[in-house]
């Protein structure tokens, strides 16, 4: 008979929406509801890899079939091998995965790192330095009238956020919905997102920064100098100014436009001083745009483990903390890895050439859902459960609210957990402290 699932949870993007329907038969699924554009085809990919005859093998060694303890076998053999492990990737994982990921570094003295240190690290870098006015997903939408979205196309890369969240939602200060809302898209370039908006302003490439001081400027009472060139009209800015100032509840949700800027760290730091600065007049928060779908559990279990939420280096006993040195995509470039384990190899698709051709030469083992696409041919590769599908867990939404995870279908494939615990034991097994 076929199995109707109510609120499941989707972590194909940050916003973990959570109101999904899906109906399943013989382990496929046959229909779903508020499934988008980017879920509606995930879902359908892990459908259709749950066909017997489309089923990958639980395990791979140099690309042939194997049985799962030859698989762990070898990965424990490249692991003892290695004096410089890297363990990266966990946006796709869950809780429990993401904390046997940090014991097992802990115990390897590995390096760690999520894909928080290609994606948003300058942001964590920048709310490190001066904090962060923020909000949950369900005060902006109960309470937010202006709505910014600044070097983010949520329309393309979260395509339900705005009528969950940000735009169409109505509330009780805010009963008509769209209509009663400002919606400003601040960006070099026009997107999707800006055609819909209210106000799109182009600002001119890399100069966000010096958009943000002339805002900081007219807002603190001063005049801004001749030379600051930002691409924008001094009148707009001015009435961007007014818009900013005269909201009841104002949030901007910055995205990679800014973050991935030279000096990404420095313009967000930026964005946040002028959203502390907002709330002398009116109330005003700040939210990253998260993509992956659980990069934020993998942050804040990485800080409740070690204290730090990204680029963490295990290998003196403790743990140690520098974005740049210990940042995945940057060891692996200077070839300072030796070995690595990929939680989900979808990960490196923003790495620079240098770093996947490193991952290509050293011995590599990948943990991969079942229809995902490696770009590299793993050392040894294992297929585990889809969490949210095949697994319970937990999930982080882009403003760290967890959200359980419930398993609806059944799977032999095991899960990050199980794998990275298996390997924890037989490591310890071949040592002797067991």
């Amino acid at each position: 008979m076929p199995q109707e699932f109510q609120n499941v949870v989707c972590t194909v993007c940050g916003c973990v929406c959570d109101d999904l329907s899906l109906r399943f038969e013989n382990g496929l699924m046959i229909a779903g509801d508020n499934l988008c554009s980017l879920s509606r085809p995930w879902f359908e990919r892990l459908s259709e890899a749950a066909e017997p005859e489309k089923q990958p093998p639980v395990a791979r060694i140099h690309g042939r079939p194997t049985s799962r303890e030859a698989a762990l076998f070898a990965a424990t053999e490249i692991l003892k091998a290695s004096r410089a492990p890297l363990v990266y990737g966990l946006a796709r994982s869950s809780t429990p995965g993401q904390r046997a990921a940090v014991a097992l570094a802990e115990q390897t003295g590995a390096v760690i790192d999520t894909t928080a240190s290609v994606c948003h690290g300058p942001s964590i870098m920048a709310i490190q330095r001066v904090g962060e006015s923020t909000c949950t997903l369900g005060e902006v939408r109960e309470r937010a009238d202006l709505v910014v979205f600044w070097g983010a196309d949520p329309a393309t890369t979260h395509p339900r956020h705005l009528e969950r969240y940000s735009a169409d939602p109505k509330s009780e200060t805010l009963p008509n919905g769209r209509h009663d809302r400002t919606l400003v898209v601040i960006d070099s370039n026009e997107t999707e997102t800006s055609r819909t908006a209210d106000r799109f302003i182009r600002v001119a490439e890399t100069r966000d920064f010096e958009l943000i001081s002339a805002l900081r400027l007219l807002i603190a009472g001063q005049p801004v100098p001749a030379t600051v060139n930002c691409g924008v009209a001094a009148s707009e800015v001015e009435e961007l100014a007014s818009l900013l100032t005269n909201c009841r509840y104002g949030v901007v949700f910055f995205g990679l436009g800014i973050a991935q800027q030279s000096l990404g760290h420095l313009v967000v730091e930026a964005l946040l001083q002028l959203v502390a600065e907002l709330n002398a007049h009116t109330r005003f928060t700040a939210r990253r745009l998260r993509i992956p779908g659980d990069v934020s559990g993998a942050d804040s279990v990485l800080c409740w483990q070690t204290g730090y939420p990204f680029a963490v280096n295990l290998n003196r006993g403790f743990p140690r903390y520098n974005p740049g040195e210990f940042s995945a995509s940057d060891l692996l470039r200077r070839n300072e890895i030796d070995a690595c384990i990929v939680i989900g190899s979808e990960s490196v698709a923003d790495f620079p050439d240098e770093a996947l051709e490193t991952l290509r030469q050293i011995p590599t083992v990948v943990l991969d859902y079942p229809h995902a696409e490696c770009r590299f041919q793993p050392t040894v590769s294992l297929t585990t459960a889809v969490y949210g599908v095949h697994a319970a867990g937990t999930a982080y939404r882009m403003d760290e609210m967890p959200l359980p995870q419930r398993r609806l279908i059944a799977s032999d494939y095991p899960t990050d957990e199980e794998v990275l615990e298996t390997l924890r034991r037989l490591l310890l097994s071949a040592t002797g402290l067991a």
